[in-house]
């Protein structure tokens, strides 16, 4: 096998034409930035022992990364740099071989598709190391070195999964036979999606709650933009901004401080370029004028430079900043963008913590947990949770954790799972993850709590503790996860509901259309209109139906969006001066549940469902009419 390695600023292809013995893929385009490039040519020789090959080029890859100390591989297949090449079957085997082993060694790769006709521009960075050439083979090189042999053992070391059942605390183990036994289905879910088994696989090709966003004129994907950017019509923009003002008022509650900070750094930055190398994503980098530049994927970067420049005293700490940070970027490959899971561009609440030192981050993470829990229990989205520790920091506060455990196990009768790693690979020595499950049986990752033990000293941020300076911890927390998430599953969860026969719905409180009130015919239009104004008129969110359709057109249609409260005017009604209202959730698909009460009371439930929640009006005409067809 013969070997081009470019230490790059990036690498970007995309596929323009297929040949005869191109493999089907999806990934017709990607782009990775910061990476090492291996263009890769496959040979004869290598069809006699090719895991030998995939295992020796594998580990002159990791050298050559550890060296330059990059995390993002491509892998490129590239027959030009032979004239003696192995069989078309043999050489996608060793390439897709090369690929999983790296993902194994928890690297980020791209791999470009073998047998198509590419276009593909790369920066090379033009240091001494930045272009290496390598001949491969399949001979085995013993290695004697003893220290050597353990220290990549230990490297090599993956980390461990286990189910924790807080009231007992006995930890189990998982593997893919215990896994499928679990009968809490979303830590199933969970715990098959960290070990990589895969699901039944599903007719449909997309999750269901891509369909809804549309359908329900809430987003969809802006056709002039750069792939997985989103266009928000009045509906989901409402949505969204209700979901920002929950989050907006949770983290003030708690004694965050709302910021702001740009978009866009400077990678000249030596702690900037540092913090975005070390979180590995993919990201949006470009080079204007001599600068190189990138789209924050978080807002840590501008959160970090505002502490390293604040006077920080203990007095002050736990010392909150909070940005709702609109937008967050990543570069993530075409093929795995699916509606509001994984996207480009997306809204992110993000809350950074300074603490004094690791007993005061312990203590605000357990606090930040259960606020991040409130959450699903506000949104009625619950969640499956995995905690995620370094052993050592694990070995020395697993008192603390079990205690958390069983804390959790009491309110949710819920297990978790742990997820031990040998060592720290990144800035953190303890996290608790949260997610969703879809209605394909998949995690929706949500909120997050992080534990982060080197920014702190890599931005220069310091508490001034007597005459001496003290690089603090630092606290990362995502109360809800990212807003288009938070919507997916709420989206998923409502289509589930739908599938078990109760109608679909959105919460009260986060409803667009709270209300709608439909005359049965002119003599009822009046009587109707008012009652309309007068929810409005007292915050509810109401329009009033005047389309010339017939009345059961305009019921179905307020079930077709989901509306809480369908109020239907007729004699009777106006008669008594009391409301037939057709209740959304005490329904179900086959049978209507209908109630009698006055516009007060009405006024008054929705004041109740609502309470404690933020409100906006709502943004469209009060006459159906007059509302706009986006979709």
């Amino acid at each position: 096998m013969k070997v081009l390695l470019i230490h790059s600023d990036y690498l970007e292809f995309e596929a323009k034409q297929k040949t005869k013995i191109a493999e089907d893929t999806d990934i017709l385009q990607g782009k990775m930035d910061e990476c090492l490039t291996t263009f890769i040519a496959v040979e004869k020789e290598d069809e006699e022992n090719p895991e030998n090959v995939i295992k020796n080029t594998v580990n002159e890859i990791i050298k050559t990364a550890e060296n330059l100390k990059v995390n993002n591989i491509v892998v490129y297949p590239y027959a030009h740099l032979s004239s003696s090449l192995s069989s078309p079957e043999v050489a996608k085997d060793v390439l897709k071989g090369i690929e999983e082993d790296l993902k194994e060694k928890d690297y980020n790769v791209l791999r470009a598709p073998f047998g198509w006709y590419k276009a593909f521009k790369i920066s090379c960075k033009g240091h001494p190391l930045s272009e290496l050439s390598r001949k491969i083979t399949a001979d085995i090189k013993e290695v004697k070195d003893e220290k050597e042999v353990k220290e990549k053992e230990k490297k090599d070391e993956k980390s461990k999964l286990y189910l924790l059942n807080g009231e007992t605390r006995k930890l189990i183990e998982l593997n893919e036979k215990n896994v499928k036994k679990l009968e809490d289905e979303g830590l199933k879910a969970l715990a098959m999606h960290e070990m990589g088994i895969k699901h039944a696989k599903k007719e449909e090709t997309e999750p269901p709650h891509v369909k809804i966003i549309t359908e329900k004129e809430i987003c969809d994907y802006e056709p002039s933009s750069d792939a997985g950017h989103f266009r928000w019509y009045p509906k989901g923009k409402l949505i969204r901004d209700i979901l920002q003002d929950y989050v907006y008022n949770m983290v003030v509650e708690n004694n965050g401080m709302p910021v702001e900070t740009p978009v866009m750094y400077d990678l000249g930055n030596k702690a900037i370029r540092e913090h975005a190398d070390k979180f590995g994503e993919r990201q949006y980098r470009f080079k204007q004028g001599s600068k190189d530049l990138m789209l924050r994927f978080a807002a840590c970067f501008g959160q970090f430079m505002m502490k390293k420049d604040m006077y920080i005293l203990p007095k002050h700490l736990p010392l909150k900043l909070y940005e709702l940070s609109t937008y967050s970027f990543r570069y993530e490959q075409r093929g795995e963008l699916v509606g509001l899971k994984r996207l480009r561009a997306f809204t992110m609440p993000d809350m950074h913590t300074v603490c004094l030192d690791i007993k005061q981050a312990m203590e605000e993470f357990e606090n930040q947990f259960w606020m991040c829990l409130k959450t699903g229990d506000d949104f009625n989205t619950p969640y499956s949770v995995i905690f995620r520790y370094t052993q050592d920091f694990f070995d020395e506060n697993k008192e603390w954790f079990f205690k958390i455990a069983k804390d959790y196990k009491e309110k949710y009768g819920k297990d978790v799972i742990l997820e031990l790693l040998p060592e720290r690979k990144h800035y953190w020595v303890g996290k608790v993850d949260m997610a969703v499950i879809d209605s394909f049986g998949r995690p929706i990752e949500n909120p997050t709590v992080q534990i982060d033990v080197e920014s702190a000293k890599r931005f220069n941020i310091v508490v001034h503790e007597g005459n001496e300076k003290v690089h603090p911890i630092i606290l990362h927390c995502s109360p809800t996860g990212s807003i288009e998430r938070v919507l997916c599953g709420l989206l998923e969860k409502a289509y589930m509901d739908a599938e078990a026969g109760a109608p679909p719905m959105l919460p009260v409180w986060l409803s667009p259309i709270q209300v709608r009130v439909i005359p049965v015919s002119d003599a009822h239009k009046d009587y109707a209109l008012n009652v309309a104004k007068k929810l409005r008129e007292n915050n509810i969110r109401a329009d009033y139906d005047d389309r010339e359709e017939s009345v059961g057109k305009k019921i179905r249609n307020a079930g077709k969006n989901w509306v809480p409260y369908v109020v239907v005017i007729g004699d009777e009604e106006v008669e008594n001066n009391i409301l037939t209202i057709t209740v959304r959730e005490k329904s179900t698909l086959k049978k209507p549940v209908k109630e009698k009460m006055t516009v007060e009371e009405l006024i008054e439930k929705i004041k109740e469902e609502s309470k404690g929640f933020p409100y906006r009006p709502l943004s469209l005409p009060l006459y159906c009419s007059l509302q706009p067809i986006f979709r």
